[in-house]
């Protein structure tokens, strides 16, 4: 059974978010009001919710030698799906804050990942999508 989920999260601006699931990264939109927009990212609703206060970075913890942005969020897609979404990023000039790569290589836990964001007006209010793809050894 595929479980779908459901996750809101703060935005500081509506239109650039609007902008960026859209355009950017393709996520069709669905209902939406002058407080929030519903978004399809690879089939699971997620919803940007207008609350400026609360958007932005809280904390950073190393992973794997890198700064892992406080809040994130991501889904976990087949390689080549994975491969082909960070080129259409490149392509499009994408900020990457951890530029598409394999951690844990040859561990438990080996993955790809990457983490890129969106700038809305300020430096200080970026979201975070991280994007990845676990290895296991039944893959």
């Amino acid at each position: 059974m595929n479980n779908l989920f459901h996750l809101a999260f703060p935005v500081k601006d509506l239109e650039t978010s609007r902008k960026f699931y859209g355009e950017v990264l393709g996520c069709e939109e669905g209902r939406s009001s002058n407080e929030w927009i519903d978004f399809n990212l690879f089939g699971h609703q997620i919803v940007a919710h207008l609350a400026p206060e609360a958007a932005g970075v809280r904390h950073k913890n190393e992973v794997d030698a890198d700064h892992v942005p406080v809040p994130h969020f991501g889904i976990v897609l087949p390689m080549d799906e994975f491969v082909n979404f960070a080129e259409n990023l490149k392509t499009k000039g994408v900020e990457f804050i951890i530029e598409p790569k394999i951690r844990f290589r040859g561990e438990t836990g080996e993955q790809a990942t990457m983490f890129f964001s969106i700038r809305a007006e300020t430096r200080s209010n970026l979201k975070r999508l991280r994007i990845f793809r676990r290895f296991s050894q039944n893959n």
